[in-house]
């Protein structure tokens, strides 16, 4: 009998030691679902979804319905506003403590996250969902890439100049959406007179003017080869005088008097604001503002909003029919991510950047570079006209897309200078003594 009890003893310490075992073993494959709560997977993710748009909205939501399935996945997510987002980025950069997943900008700030040996590509697990990866839209992945090698994939697609206009204001005062650089000189005469913005301007964010008017407004006059080649610093300089007749441009257009007396004390959003409550007749963002504006613009204004891009230039060697923009941001991945951490990375990328993290975007009223049909039934009448504008329209460098952060440090702190009253020799001077000195350390400037 005792010898019965021991084997029974046995048989029961032999069945938890294993379920034990079992509970924490790692095959490769489903460690995530094998994971307990208790031996939660911590993961870091930093993002810059924290206002009211559609987007940002959308983005937190897969965040919260990723916790909800993966309860093994202890999910710690910051949110800061872009610029502050960037600089946090940075001082991590520094000290070697990137975050697991972060929101990562293409081309400079990809090619300096690499070259800093901070993040690692995703080549093999993009390539293990073949019908994901080949859906995206051509040249999706191309800056995002170095050497060879895929860094993220792209949430979105960004036109960062779009001229948002209220039809109804237009009308009133019996103007026409300006085409040419004159008519639009005529469009803020008018609207002056009768005491209304022409153009609502939140140059607090200092990275607006550059991204939203100075990089499409530059294009213009110079042409995209020219500030290729300044980039490259081959055959052109941020000396030349194609870039210094840019900034003359953009100082005469701070002084037709476009823009509200308070510009620089007030950021983005409270453009947007002064927008809504009908005392501006437009305004100039990115793609990405449409989001917001579906969602937040009172019914009068958004009814009678309509967008168009910046006027031509006479003159101008760039192309009219473009707009500057960037294929979108992806989620950068910690270089330091292995085994079943990385995985759990891997799925909280595919969540956001996936079919259905596209489609939410998409759902928001943001454009994308995947290929998802838009639901015309379903979407606004305004993001609809939007996606309708980008299927004609060129895009165009921007600024802070090409240049390293230290340099587009120096040209978005320049371009508030030359609003105060700053000669645009000293701005360009500086801005290729900063540009310069990035590449001369072998890098773009982060």
């Amino acid at each position: 009998m005792r010898i019965r009890q021991g084997w029974i003893v046995i048989l029961i310490l032999t069945f938890v030691l294993s379920s034990c075992s079992s509970s924490l073993e790692i095959d490769g494959q489903n460690n995530l679902e094998q994971s307990k709560p208790r031996d939660q997977i911590k993961l870091s993710v930093m993002h810059n979804w924290v206002g009211q748009d559609g987007k940002s909205i959308a983005m937190r939501r897969i965040l919260d319905e990723f916790r909800a399935a993966h309860p093994e996945v202890l999910l710690q997510d910051e949110g800061l506003v872009t610029e502050g987002m960037k600089t946090r980025l940075r001082t991590l950069a520094a000290a070697d403590e990137m975050p697991d997943l972060f929101v990562m900008w293409p081309d400079a700030m990809t090619k300096d996250l690499v070259q800093g040996d901070l993040i690692q590509p995703i080549d093999d697990f993009l390539n293990s969902k073949p019908e994901w990866r080949d859906n995206f839209l051509p040249k999706s992945f191309n800056e995002f890439t170095v050497d060879g090698h895929i860094y993220t994939a792209p949430m979105n697609l960004a036109p960062t100049s779009i001229l948002y206009y209220n039809q109804t204001l237009f009308d009133q005062y019996d103007v026409k959406v300006p085409t040419t650089w004159d008519e639009l000189m005529h469009v803020i005469e008018v609207f002056n007179d009768n005491q209304i913005i022409p153009i609502a301007l939140g140059a607090k964010s200092d990275w607006l003017i550059q991204s939203t008017i100075f990089s499409t407004l530059t294009d213009r006059l110079t042409g995209s080869e020219w500030l290729l080649k300044a980039i490259n610093q081959d055959g052109a300089t941020f000396l030349d005088r194609e870039f210094i007749d840019a900034l003359q441009f953009m100082k005469d257009f701070f002084r037709t008097g476009a823009f509200q007396n308070n510009a620089l004390r007030i950021d983005d959003n409270q453009m947007m604001d002064l927008y809504f409550q009908g005392k501006a007749a437009m305004f100039i963002n990115g793609g990405w503002a449409t989001s917001n504006i579906v969602l937040n613009a009172p019914k009068q204004v958004l009814d009678h909003t309509h967008i168009t891009i910046l006027p031509s230039i006479e003159g101008g060697k760039g192309k009219a029919n473009s707009t500057s923009g960037v294929v979108g941001t992806g989620m950068g991945m910690s270089k330091k991510l292995t085994g079943i951490r990385k995985e759990a990375a891997e799925q909280l990328l595919y969540a956001l950047s996936g079919p259905e993290g596209q489609k939410a975007t998409l759902d928001s009223s943001t454009l994308v570079s995947y290929k998802i049909e838009l639901d015309a039934d379903k979407a606004h009448p305004l993001f609809i006209e939007l996606n309708e504008l980008m299927q004609h329209i060129e895009i165009s460098p921007v600024f802070d897309i090409k240049l390293g952060a230290a340099a587009t440090d120096v040209l978005n702190a320049g371009l508030t200078d030359l609003m105060l009253g700053s000669t645009p020799y000293d701005i360009a001077s500086k801005l290729q003594a900063a540009h310069a000195q990035s590449r001369s350390m072998g890098n773009n400037g982060s």
